[in-house]
């Protein structure tokens, strides 16, 4: 009995035993999940963080508003180009930390709510089997303790009974009540026998069952909720290289964009972008005469020789005058410009938009034309819509009377026909500013109107007034009043100069400052250019009054878009160009 009773000890302090281990080892699993989902949450972060740092870096290093926009170079597109991509680059690993949000680290953290859960249910199970044997084990015990102190009791009884049946001075009724006191005993005890006998039958039903089918499919449960466990480790392993895997090739065209843009870099074109921008039109400056001063020592103090020298003098200055380069900043073309642009200034707005230079009158007047047509258009949509409900009124009279519909169809008519000959008045006006247009076929003109108004300016026959009237150029040399033989060229190109003064000739204009579309603008009409928000121009004529700032995008496009539309950052040395206007304004006031 002893023997059973220390093994039956034995097993149940090893199933606890057991049990305590893998419950330890259970709890480690988790924790080894919470782990892994800490360290994809901490991934998630770096990627999230140097995302932002490669958009702060790439916005650094945007072209700033206040200074030059330098798009015209193939090297600066691709550096810009490639600050764009840099933001792509940034947006996939902003994806890499989302897809791990949102496919590992959420799906691991239900998981493991839902592995706790069915780990506790698990080891509930098994507690809960392993104190209910623990309680039969027990009652066992009970048993089997009163089964053993029954037979005692029973066998103290008899021995007392046989005592007394030995003892002659014993009365029969003592020996009487002892024969039935260990009768009760000995029934006691077979009782007890019984008790335990049965219930120990029942332990080791209940033992075994416990041992080969309780414990053992709690067990199976234990592991296979540890398989799914490493299983599903091993697929969020797999996922956490799938999720990189999938941005490989949006950011491998991040790379080839960036390398198909370093290639498209030109060199040479660049090299004659910056030598188209910088180069003045200038004529490099003849020799230096030599000037003999010694000649005055040479001379005679005759009055002859000193009448002779007179002539040669002024005909050397003439012929000086005539091989020098024409310097057009005078302060005769400076009067000139001044009384121009004050009547540019003080000018009235006609109608017919005269008082703009032919381009930009153009445009204002196809755009009028354009305005015009569409109200031409909206009534003639109002007149048919009220045709046809005139005529479901005639054809049924019990929904309106048709006759009311006849006031406003007058009405229309009558704005129709005024505005058509309004159309054909601006119409007009337009095939008179497109016969005075140059021809783009004609060959660019390299004078400047300034050039041509000071060619304008009749000369003097003073010879004494050439020293006045030089003016330096920027090559330090000096530039003196033109012959007559160069006005006579000169004067005819300048008929028309106060037409030409902003649109001089068809030649590419050079740019002056930059500008950032604030709203998109379609340009539909001719002579403006379409533009989208955001977007950086050249500047290349700067707002006249009318509305309007002449713009360019590369070489082949350019046009007007309304100044309304755009934030202009001029140059500091256009700023001076147009400044000097002003203040020659104020000189000659």
């Amino acid at each position: 009995m002893d023997l059973i009773k220390g093994e039956t000890l034995l097993k149940v302090q090893l199933l606890r035993d057991q049990f305590d281990n893998l419950e330890k080892h259970t709890q480690w699993g988790i924790d080894f999940v919470e782990k892994y989902t800490k360290f994809v949450k901490e991934r998630t972060e770096i990627e999230l963080s140097y995302a932002r740092q490669i958009r702060n870096l790439s916005k650094k290093y945007q072209p700033k508003k206040k200074e030059e926009d330098d798009n015209k170079y193939t090297w600066c597109r691709a550096f810009h180009s490639t600050l764009n991509e840099l933001n792509d680059y940034a947006g996939q690993h902003e994806v890499i930390a989302e897809n791990m949000t949102s496919q590992i680290i959420a799906e691991l953290t239900r998981y493991a709510q839902e592995i706790k859960t069915e780990r506790k249910a698990h080891f509930h199970d098994g507690r809960k089997a392993q104190q209910h044997l623990e309680a039969s084990w027990k009652q066992l015990e009970a048993c089997k303790r009163k089964f053993e102190r029954d037979c005692k009791e029973a066998d103290r009884a008899q021995q007392y009974f046989e005592k007394l049946d030995a003892d002659i001075n014993v009365t029969k009724a003592d020996v009487e009540k002892a024969r039935q006191q260990a009768q009760m005993r000995h029934q006691m005890a077979s009782d007890s026998k019984n008790e335990y006998s049965s219930y120990l039958q029942k332990f080791n039903q209940e033992q075994n069952e416990h041992y080969y089918t309780i414990i053992p499919n709690i067990f199976q449960n234990i592991q296979v909720m540890e398989e799914k466990r490493i299983e599903r480790m091993g697929e969020s392993l797999k996922t956490f290289a799938e999720v990189d895997r999938q941005i490989l090739p949006i950011i491998g065209k991040c790379l080839d964009g960036i390398t198909q843009v370093a290639e498209s870099i030109e060199p040479n074109n660049d090299s004659s972008q910056v030598i188209e921008s910088y180069k003045s039109g200038f004529e490099p400056p003849g020799d230096v005469e030599f000037e003999d001063y010694g000649q005055a020592m040479k001379r005679t103090v005759s009055e002859t020789s000193l009448t002779n020298s007179r002539p040669d003098n002024r005909a050397d200055r003439s012929s000086k005058a005539k091989s020098k380069t024409l310097w057009p900043f005078n302060k005769k073309s400076k009067l000139s410009l001044n009384a121009h642009v004050r009547n540019l200034i003080e000018s009235s707005n006609p109608e017919d938009f005269s008082h703009l230079p032919p381009e930009q009158r153009r445009k204002k007047l196809q755009a009028k034309i354009d305005d015009i047509n569409k109200d031409i258009q909206k009534e003639m949509d109002q007149r048919d819509a009220l045709t046809k409900m005139k005529e479901v009124y005639i054809k049924n009279p019990q929904m309106g009377d048709p006759n009311s519909v006849d006031p406003r169809l007058a009405e229309i008519a009558q704005n129709i026909e005024k505005l058509q000959v309004e159309a054909q008045k601006f119409e007009g006006w337009l095939a008179e500013v497109e016969g005075r247009l140059p021809v783009k076929s004609e060959p660019p003109r390299r004078t400047s109107v300034l050039y041509e108004t000071q060619n304008s300016t009749p000369p003097t026959t003073n010879n004494n007034n050439c020293a006045q009237d030089r003016e330096s150029s920027p090559d330090g040399s000096y530039t003196e009043e033109p012959s007559s033989e160069v006005q006579s060229k000169v004067q005819p190109e300048t008929a028309e100069s106060g037409d030409e003064f902003d649109d001089a000739d068809e030649e590419m204009l050079p740019t002056i400052g930059t500008c950032k579309a604030l709203y998109p603008f379609e340009g539909v009409n001719e002579g403006t250019i379409a533009v989208t928000e955001g977007e950086l121009l050249y500047v290349i004529e700067e707002d006249k009054g009318d509305g309007w700032t002449r713009v360019r995008r590369n070489e082949e496009e350019e046009g007007y878009v309304p100044t309304s539309y755009v934030e202009v950052f001029l140059d500091s040395n256009a700023k001076d160009v147009f400044s000097w206007r002003r203040v020659y304004l104020s000189e000659d006031s």
